[in-house]
């Protein structure tokens, strides 16, 4: 990841580069290495993620539609 530093503005170039980090999921993944975590934790916390996601876009279809 690269992020350029204009006019010697370090605090932009951070803020840019936190902001990438935390687009492509840097910190989310550095907390989840933090601690092991077992397969069948893993596996489970994935399912349940995937429900969260199917369900909040079932939410939003349904809003879009009108019931």
């Amino acid at each position: 990841m690269q992020v350029s530093v204009r006019d010697n503005n370090v605090d932009q170039a951070l803020r840019a580069l936190k902001k990438k980090m935390q687009r492509e999921g840097v910190f989310r993944e550095m907390k989840l290495r933090r601690n092991y975590e077992k397969p069948s934790e893993k596996k489970a916390r994935e399912r349940a993620e995937a429900v969260r996601r199917y369900r909040k876009l079932m939410r939003k279809r349904m809003e879009r539609e009108g019931y």
